[in-house]
């Protein structure tokens, strides 16, 4: 089923949150002197864009599904996999490389179990124009988390510069660096470079 115009906004979050997951994966195991880029991409990530669609789909899009009685089980699922998942990125710096294989693997099942019964459920449930009022909700949630991660974002740039994690040769790419550079803005985190430019 294509989603629904109201859902793309986090169905696009989702696709940035799964190509980097694909990226760990295609470059696991990774070595010990590759952990902390990857544990600060993941960090950034989840600060300028994760936390904010977490909060958006708890504060709109669970709400709404509990309305539908087939659906309440599963909402009771996808905020304990919220909670986990917090907990996994607020562990980030300390997770090794098999613990970051264990979290990206569990934060794809999440996002797909998301796009395919929680917003395919909600499309077949709900009309076109609850659909439309849950968009206009889900847009308002994302502005407002948005311009409250932006005003903290500014104060931490010359703190948190963000540096692309090594990725070996991806025998379906044919370049690894080349893919992780293009993937990287794929991800559509904010990059801040720092002073110095040296990357």
């Amino acid at each position: 089923m294509l989603r629904d115009k109201s859902l793309i906004p986090l169905s696009r979050q989702h696709q940035h949150a799964l190509a980097l997951c694909v990226r760990i994966e295609r470059a696991s195991p990774i070595v010990d002197a590759d952990l902390g880029a990857w544990r600060a991409e993941i960090a950034v990530l989840f600060e300028q864009e994760i936390r904010i669609h977490f909060a958006a789909e708890e504060l709109v899009v669970f709400p709404a599904a509990r309305g539908f009685a087939e659906l309440v089980s599963l909402v009771e699922e996808l905020i304990a996999e919220h909670v986990r998942l917090r907990e996994w990125f607020v562990r980030v710096e300390g997770l090794s490389s098999a613990d970051l294989l264990l979290f990206v693997r569990g934060l794809s099942k999440h996002i797909r179990k998301e796009e395919r019964q929680l917003f395919e459920g909600l499309q077949r449930l709900m009309s076109g124009e609850e659909l439309a009022v849950l968009g206009t909700r889900l847009e308002d949630a994302l502005r407002d988390a948005t311009q409250a991660c932006a005003l903290r974002a500014r104060c931490k740039r010359e703190q948190v510069p963000l540096r692309l994690a090594p990725v070996r040769n991806d025998k379906r790419s044919g370049s690894g660096s080349i893919w992780n550079f293009f993937a990287s803005f794929a991800v559509g985190v904010c990059w801040f470079p720092p002073k110095n430019n040296n990357l």
